[in-house]
């Protein structure tokens, strides 16, 4: 019986815990500012790519759009799990959740389930509205299973966040570090340039970044793979980011008992 509680509670800080925090930490900011940082700036980079590739006579208006549509869902996840838990420091309530029994991998990773959804339907939307102004002809078809790349990408670039996110414990700000790692999946992703004309070591590097993958799978489905046949660069992506999300929980857990030997937990 004992077992069956604590599941349940486990459960109910996963989803309700997770929603719950998002909103808190998020909810209060106008909405209107969504639409020009989440929206607008995304098909804005597919748009200023997508030129430069005209002008360039590299690639065509497909490669960019799928590319920096997929890419730019790390905006949204690198961002919002940073700041979870930042959040929380600068208001001064982050002693106060570590301080409850709740599990830290229920507490943690459902703040992540609304991280994901927010950057699947920002992957989602530039998608079509890019798709719309560079006149790129998406098959029918090819959106359910884009819908299953944009949410993997999503997935795993979220687990990323959650390792940029365990260094909000001991820093002031991790949204320089965030930076610093959206322009390296931009580079090193795939997004604008195919891994395959990358330097050897970037080539080798991208590979274990999130987004390469789930990047790859995108343009295979939209000239007509099924998600059957991409099913194998879609596992690895997965992979990626469930090893990110491990490496998180792992600093999480170790900068968490630092900061309480420091008592520097709430120092900003």
């Amino acid at each position: 019986m004992g077992a069956v509680t604590r599941g349940n509670n486990a459960w109910r800080i996963l989803t309700v815990g997770g929603m719950t925090s998002f909103r808190a930490l998020f909810n209060w900011l106008n909405p209107y500012i969504y639409v020009p940082s989440l929206v607008v700036a995304p098909v804005m980079q597919i748009l200023l790519f997508a030129f430069i590739g005209r002008s360039a006579g590299v690639g065509d208006d497909r490669f960019y759009l799928i590319g920096n549509a997929v890419q730019y869902a790390a905006i949204p996840c690198l961002f919002a799990m940073s700041h979870t838990i930042g959040g929380e420091r600068r208001s001064q309530t982050l002693s106060l959740i570590l301080a409850s029994p709740a599990p830290r991998i229920a507490l943690f990773l459902g703040r992540s389930i609304p991280v994901v959804a927010n950057g699947w339907f920002v992957c989602v939307v530039a998608l079509a509205v890019g798709a719309g102004l560079l006149g790129v002809s998406l098959p029918g078809t090819a959106w359910a299973g884009l819908a299953v790349t944009c949410a993997v990408a999503a997935a795993s670039c979220t687990g990323l966040g959650l390792v940029t996110g365990s260094l909000a414990l001991v820093v002031r700000s991790s949204a320089v570090f965030d930076n610093v790692i959206f322009g390296l999946l931009l580079i090193c992703a795939g997004a604008n340039v195919p891994l395959s004309a990358l330097p050897t070591w970037m080539a080798a590097l991208g590979r274990w970044l999130p987004m390469s993958h789930a990047i790859e799978a995108s343009r295979e489905v939209a000239a007509g793979a099924t998600l059957a046949q991409v099913a194998p660069l879609l596992a690895r992506e997965i992979g990626v980011g469930a090893l990110c999300a491990a490496l998180g929980l792992v600093l999480l857990r170790v900068l968490e008992t630092r900061s309480r030997r420091a008592a520097t937990l709430e120092i900003q």
